[in-house]
């Protein structure tokens, strides 16, 4: 068996210390604490600065623990709190739109499907439980990307002739879907499907997924290129209706 890796154990030693230290700790703090060489333990701050896992003040020059460690706390609820809260709600979401309906989480830089519910009707259905889709040919990727704090990509990949393949153009569709609290696509995945989403938000007031229905595009447009505003209406009261399961105020 391989030994323990010393400095991912002392960088774990200085994230545990400024959990206990909402207001901060100096480096001669985190030093005197840790019993890390000044030197030491700068590196390894300005290392988990980098990734997002430390924040230090501009006016004391404190550290404290950083968005990106905090917001992945959050991942815990993904596959199992997430699912089992969102049963119902996404139950009566493909009832109401005729349509199949999905929850994904973000994972890996791309989109993980926890829960799926069949189109309510006889046709052959394959179950995409566990399945990954792409941040940026799908509304539950672009509500994630929209909405979630260290969504992120680089790569994309054409899928159809539709498919944004263009950063600048992904970053305003990330920018509208803040605006509008919701997401949609025509044909960026697959040719002749749309798809309708909407962020789930925890307590703590942090985007932890999205839900949404897909289905034929003549099934979910409205009038004009963009989606029915009923169906709209349906995805984003179920992604209010879960957030609240989850403690999320106030909707």
């Amino acid at each position: 068996m391989p030994g323990h890796i010393q400095s991912i154990e002392r960088a774990a030693a200085l994230l545990r210390l400024l959990s206990g230290a909402p207001q901060g700790l100096s480096l001669g703090e985190i030093s005197r604490s840790s019993g890390l060489p000044k030197g030491t333990a700068l590196g390894l701050l300005r290392t988990l600065q980098h990734v997002g896992f430390v924040e230090q003040g501009t006016e004391t020059g404190h550290y404290r623990l950083g968005g990106g460690l905090l917001s992945l706390g959050s991942r815990y609820l993904d596959g199992n709190e997430l699912r089992t809260r969102a049963l119902n709600w996404a139950d009566s979401l493909a009832s109401l739109s005729r349509e199949s309906v999905r929850i994904g989480t973000l994972h890996e830089h791309q989109v993980l499907v926890v829960h799926h519910v069949f189109r309510p009707d006889s046709s052959r259905q394959a179950l995409d439980v566990g399945t990954l889709l792409p941040l940026h040919a799908t509304s539950l990727g672009q509500v994630l990307l929209a909405f979630d704090p260290i969504a992120s990509t680089c790569d994309l990949p054409a899928f159809t002739r539709h498919t944004i393949t263009s950063p600048d153009t992904l970053c305003e569709r990330a920018e509208a879907v803040r605006e509008a609290g919701w997401a949609w696509e025509t044909d960026e995945l697959v040719e002749g499907e749309m798809s309708v989403s909407a962020p789930i938000q925890d307590r703590r007031g942090i985007t932890v997924g999205a839900i949404g229905v897909r289905g034929a595009v003549e099934r979910l447009r409205g009038d004009g290129d963009g989606p029915d505003r009923e169906k709209v209406s349906y995805v984003r009261d179920a992604a209010r209706a879960i957030s609240r399961e989850l403690g999320a105020t106030p909707f």
